[in-house]
């Protein structure tokens, strides 16, 4: 009762000697949001003149366009925008905050980064694992709102983002805002050339005979759920124009890995013979967030011998390597910056609007059935169609 919730929040205060900051943390089902949101104000709990008072709000925040407006209306009505920390424990990874320490801290790639020398962006989030107990919430979901509406397109923002004035929260938030923005929401035609969406049948995974999508505890028998999603992109600013940006992510597919692969466009002229060697390739940086967090760069380097044949060779920075110290799990460091009052971490709801507004005509596009829900076995790198759609480049091996 919100009279007993007030009475508590005195008592603890009294036997804490003081007035405490106050932070709601609505790790609870996504219906639940409105209505907790709603009884924090009825309960006059929303707002305290003499301490801070916070709502850590967990993802899915809205499941459309529609509803996380919804959502925000609710929300934007009980606590001011400085008050709510939506929570992505992606952004706690160290791995992807070292994407802009990375890019900021070392001269050597920032004026490469851009039009002029790239060729394309593959950012990869891929999962060995199927659904396990999860299809109640996952044949709602399915892989595009589970991980590119949010995780993917932060990544996104991150790599292609300019250099904020400074770290501080609304100045990073501000130009990752800008990237979401440049991205023009997909027509239905643009849905169908530059989307495929599958979902995995049985195969062999880890040695194991594994069971289809279909076949899994609790899913529907005409499920049309996509449990793989690949897209291609463009950042329409005066940096990223005309460079194609292309996700994907699926459940059990080959191997666990999140990463971002930035491909160098080719060297203009090839002086080298390639004859009994791979050949001068494009320089690739890949950045890795799991499982083999670090950095990792592809040189082109001459085979010992008489003749001048290169074949690629890799410079690898990895984290496990170079910090002993053990980093702080993603949730244990977003929950301190959210007692501190740290927002950098956190998705701001121009952000979280600016990324539906992509995803939904993609969801639309779908739902409307005319498009082919393609297949692939487990096991595998993922339906054909995704090769089609990044042709006449490649996806990375998995």
């Amino acid at each position: 009762a919100p009279g007993h919730a007030k009475h508590h929040l005195v008592w603890l205060d009294e036997e804490s000697g003081g007035k405490l900051n106050r932070a709601y943390y609505l790790s609870t089902a996504p219906e639940f949001f409105p209505v907790i949101v709603k009884a924090l104000r009825e309960a006059e709990l929303n707002y305290d003149e003499d301490v801070d008072v916070r709502c850590i709000i967990e993802k899915p925040f809205g499941v459309d366009l529609e509803s996380a407006r919804e959502l925000q209306r609710v929300v934007e009505h009980v606590f001011r925008e400085q008050q709510v920390y939506r929570i992505d424990h992606y952004l706690g990874k160290e791995t992807v905050q070292n994407v802009m320490a990375f890019r900021f801290a070392n001269f050597m790639f920032e004026p490469v980064w851009n039009r002029n020398y790239i060729d394309h962006i593959q950012i990869t989030a891929a999962e060995d694992i199927g659904i396990g107990s999860r299809a109640g919430y996952y044949d709602a979901s399915g892989a595009l709102r589970d991980l590119v509406q949010n995780h993917m397109l932060q990544l996104l923002t991150l790599v292609c983002m300019e250099p904020p004035a400074s770290f501080e929260a609304d100045k990073v938030r501000d130009e990752k805002v800008k990237v979401l923005e440049s991205i023009t929401p997909p027509t239905p035609e643009e849905v169908r050339r530059d989307t495929v969406r599958a979902q995995y049948t049985s195969g062999v995974e880890g040695g194991e005979e594994v069971h289809g999508y279909l076949d899994e505890d609790g899913v529907p028998e005409d499920s049309r759920t996509e449990t793989y999603a690949a897209l291609r992109l463009e950042v329409h600013n005066w940096r990223w124009a005309g460079v194609p940006i292309f996700l994907r992510t699926g459940k059990r597919l080959t191997r666990k890995v999140t990463e971002i692969a930035v491909q160098l466009k080719p060297v203009p002229h090839l002086a080298f013979q390639s004859h009994g060697s791979v050949g001068v390739q494009p320089n690739q940086l890949v950045l890795t967030m799991q499982p083999n967090e670090g950095v990792s760069l592809s040189l082109g380097a001459k085979i010992p011998g008489s003749s001048m044949r290169i074949r690629p060779v890799n410079m690898e920075f990895l984290y496990g390597s170079a910090f002993m110290s053990q980093s702080p799990e993603a949730y244990e460091r977003l929950i301190l910056d959210a007692m501190r009052g740290e927002a950098t971490l956190f998705t701001r709801d121009d952000e979280v609007i600016a990324q539906w507004s992509i995803i939904d005509p993609i969801l639309k596009a779908w739902a409307a059935d005319d498009m082919p829900l393609h297949t692939y076995p487990s096991g595998s790198a993922g339906p054909e169609a995704a090769d089609e759609l990044i042709a006449p480049r490649r996806w990375r091996g998995l």
